[in-house]
């Protein structure tokens, strides 16, 4: 489509290190070998491989995400690298599930459309890929930002000259290209939650730290609808540096916002003005919160059963019920989906229930803490190991005659198993983050940032 854009990823190709030459995590661990491998098969097992629409749960169906899309995108990369699955399997996969979306109808309409102006609705349906639901779904800026993150991987990964990775790298190409991110700006130069066609905008911005970052990377290195330079400053603005058990850092509600923009962005060695002006780079930072989140736990205040140095993650994820027990003397109100975690500010939701991805999205910050936590969860915690990896969640408080040993989830759902199997890849290899900084869009973005140093000095 774009020729100017296939000189460049040739030449990308040509010059740049290949992934078998990247320094590896050469320690071999069989545990963390089978975990990739099973958490792998979630993606490439559950996907409607017709249209490439990933579930946003399993075994629990209801509709798709277009977050889970965008974490299959990487998977099938990730699947193909290891040996997984055939390389050409996994590129017809991506080459579909790219093609589905660029052929859904994009509009102003409440109904019939799967997005417009480039952004997608948060979830799909499964039969015709329009948006689901009678109104209460948004069109989503940071749920189409993990599925264009998908899908430069994408673009990056499949480099070679055969027709279907041509036209795999074309067709991300254009659907990158086609979103408007500047269109997403109704109090510029921050990038509004969403739009409904029933409402228009949604009434909050992206404005401090959450899991944002990889939506203004992806905007500002637009070559076409780029917002402006000054939105990164102004989301960092909002920052709120805190000291808490013995760690300084950024603070944070829940662990999902330390990890998402990492999984695609390798911030190590890397710096903006405002983490240079602390003396670290965001890696570090997202250590220091991985180990005061830990040290949370460990206190336990809410007094909840099972929380210790091993069994520890909290973060958005399934929960047990929405109702109030009073277990052994203590009264607690559980949750079923929600936002779990603990911040300095007024943010506390915890009902007692962990979640693996919490550990597992976290191995490349802290993998001497993260590691001994999967294995426990792994052989402590009966019912949550199974072929797809781990289950979604569990409560060991949640006591009641149906579940007298506590509650394990039925589900997994893929927005958690997505982040679960990119950082293991990183962690063992680099090869999502060693793909991205292939990618022109993703030096362009950072660079807008005002990042530099490290590996960036050598994109200059």
């Amino acid at each position: 489509m774009r020729k100017n854009i296939f000189i460049f990823f040739a030449l990308c190709s040509i010059f740049s290190s290949s992934f078998s030459q990247a320094k590896k995590n050469t320690t071999f661990d069989p545990f963390l070998d089978t975990l990739e491998q099973r958490t792998f098969k979630y993606f490439w097992e559950t996907v409607n491989h017709k249209t490439g629409l990933t579930p946003d749960r399993y075994p629990t169906l209801s509709f798709s995400s277009i977050a889970a899309i965008g974490f299959s995108l990487t998977a099938y990369g990730i699947g193909a690298e290891r040996g997984y699955v055939p390389r050409d399997s996994a590129a017809q996969l991506v080459l579909t599930t790219l093609q589905t979306l660029w052929n859904l109808p994009q509009g102003d309409a409440s109904k019939g459309n799967a997005g417009y102006h480039g952004f997608f609705y948060h979830f799909l349906t499964f039969d015709k890929g329009d948006r689901f639901g009678d109104g209460g779904v948004d069109l989503s800026s940071i749920d189409t930002g993990l599925l264009m993150s998908g899908i430069l991987f994408t673009q990056s990964y499949f480099d070679r000259d055969t027709k279907t990775e041509r036209d795999i790298r074309a067709c991300a190409d254009s659907l990158y290209r086609r979103v408007q991110w500047n269109w997403m700006q109704p109090r510029p130069p921050l990038i509004a939650m969403g739009w409904y066609p029933e409402k228009g905008f949604h009434h909050l911005d992206w404005a401090g730290f959450d899991e944002a970052p990889l939506l203004y990377f992806l905007a500002l290195g637009s070559p076409t609808f780029p917002v402006r330079s000054e939105a990164w400053e102004t989301y960092t603005g909002n920052f709120l540096w805190v000291q808490k058990y013995g760690y300084e850092y950024i603070d944070f509600d829940v662990m999902f916002w330390n990890q998402f923009t990492s999984c695609w962005f390798d911030l190590r060695g890397i710096q903006d003005s405002y983490i240079k002006a602390k003396g670290i780079d965001y890696f570090e930072n997202y250590k220091r919160a991985t180990y005061a989140h830990r040290e949370y736990c460990i206190e336990n205040p809410k007094k909840f059963i099972g929380y210790s140095e091993l069994l520890w993650g909290l973060s958005a994820c399934d929960g047990p019920a929405d109702e109030t027990l009073t277990i052994n003397g203590n009264k607690y109100l559980f949750h079923t989906y929600s936002a779990r975690g603990k911040s300095t500010k007024d943010f506390w939701t915890d009902d007692g229930t962990i979640t693996p991805y919490s550990a597992g999205a976290s191995l490349p910050f802290a993998p001497e803490i993260c590691i001994p936590t999967l294995k426990a969860i792994r052989f402590q915690i009966p019912g949550m190991w199974t072929e797809y990896g781990f289950k979604d969640a569990f409560n060991l408080t949640y006591i009641t005659k149906k579940t007298p040993h506590g509650w394990v989830d039925v589900d997994y759902l893929g927005i958690d198993q997505g982040p679960m199997l990119i950082m293991l890849e990183n962690y063992r290899s680099g090869l999502v983050w060693e793909t991205m900084k292939k990618n022109p869009y993703v030096i362009n973005g950072l660079a807008r940032a005002g990042f530099t140093g490290g590996w960036l000095k050598n994109k200059e």
